[in-house]
């Protein structure tokens, strides 16, 4: 049993992001999180060029969350010193004009992994059920069935050899709002304040009641739901990577065997 399994969402199950600490940190010390996040890189690194070499299997792990919570820090603290010839990451915004003319998951499917490598999903197709319920930009009837085209389709992706874990980096709306207050105070951060984002704020428990039932329909044995407390910046990211270290080591990538015999081969040759 993982220590994070608490945060997994059983489908069978009531959930309630309310009652869920997003400053939660399970007694864990921060030193020794960040250590054992050292670690994590360092084996995530390795069962990367594994899984590059075997060529068999791949991973997508979809990141989303509410505004300000950690997407991309998180992102690249995971990915730091991994081989980028492996390692993808691919964000979602407001869909064009093309991507509009398509079903919902054209634009997904496209950037899912293929086999060897790992991508991250910055935001992802869960935009479909959320942004878009809120907004009521899609009927009742509509969003029923994209819960079901979705569980299709990350079946679809594990039948072909993807292993699918999605997580929600959950902050409260207080967290946020300091977040915003940060961005305005520090000028390098300007870029990343959006005045739209604060009429979105205005939605917070419309947004996570389209959560909540996104996370229960949609969180099944090959593609998990993890709601992870982001609060703490160095829990949520030593959470995320030990989750993406388990997930490699229960796929057991391994290093494919020559289509030569080494021994044939001395030093002298090698020239």
């Amino acid at each position: 049993m993982a220590f994070y399994d608490p945060f997994r969402v059983e489908p069978d199950k009531k959930l309630s992001l309310r009652k869920r600490n997003p400053a939660e940190t399970l007694g864990f010390e921060k030193e020794k999180a960040l250590e054992r996040l050292k670690q994590n890189i360092t084996a995530i690194d390795e069962l990367q060029t594994r899984l590059y070499a075997e060529d068999k299997q791949s991973v997508l792990l979809v990141i989303q969350a509410m505004d300000a919570a950690g997407k991309d820090s998180t992102i690249k603290a995971i990915t730091a010193g991994l081989n980028p010839q492996g390692v993808l990451v691919h964000g979602f915004k407001a869909p064009t004009e093309e991507e509009k003319a398509h079903d919902f998951l054209w634009r997904i499917h496209q950037k899912t992994p293929q086999k060897g490598h790992i991508v991250i999903f910055n935001r992802s197709h869960y935009e479909d059920v959320l942004i878009v319920r809120v907004h009521g930009w899609v009927s009742e009837k509509s969003l029923k069935k994209r819960y079901e085209h979705i569980n299709q389709f990350e079946q679809l992706l594990h039948a072909h050899g993807t292993k699918v874990v999605k997580i929600m980096l959950h902050i409260s709306p207080e967290y946020q709002l300091a977040q915003f207050h940060e961005r305005l105070e520090d000028p390098k951060k300007h870029w990343k304040f959006n005045p739209g984002d604060l009429e979105e704020r205005k939605l917070w428990s419309q947004y996570m009641a389209a959560y909540e039932t996104a996370l229960l329909k949609c969180s099944t044995e090959q593609a998990p739901w993890y709601v992870v407390p982001a609060e703490n910046k160095w829990f949520r990211t030593f959470v995320v990577s030990q989750i993406l270290r388990d997930i490699l080591e229960k796929m057991k990538p391994r290093f494919p065997k020559p289509t030569f015999d080494p021994t044939q081969f001395t030093a002298d040759q090698l020239v």
